[in-house]
């Protein structure tokens, strides 16, 4: 009697055993779970900082003349008055426009 008692025992424990491992909701989903809800973190920790960053941005353009000069200089290309503007044009741009508008003239 107790042999078969042990018995049940061991195969209802490695029955378990099974559908622990290998059905769903089992110990691969549970791994592939917590995959995801860390890189699932990781992207809500980037977007944390990208909205203090933000923030950061809104409370300089409301509180700061400074911050809404130098995004008018850098994004509108605004200039105060007395101020000459010098437009630096790179090497590379220039040699390809070289050769266009040449190219164009001969018609």
């Amino acid at each position: 009697m107790l042999r078969w008692v042990a018995l049940i025992l061991l195969l209802l424990l490695i029955g378990l055993q099974v559908e622990l491992w290998s059905s769903h909701g089992g110990m691969s989903e549970v791994t592939s779970l917590r995959a995801a809800v860390k890189k699932q973190q990781d992207e809500n920790d980037k977007l944390t900082q990208r909205n203090q960053a933000l923030a950061a941005d809104v409370d300089d353009l409301k509180h700061g003349e400074q911050a809404v000069e130098a995004r008018a200089r850098g994004e509108l290309g605004l200039i105060k008055p007395g101020e000459t503007f010098y437009q630096v044009v790179p090497k590379s741009a220039a040699s390809t426009a070289a050769p266009a508008a040449s190219g164009t003239s001969g018609n």
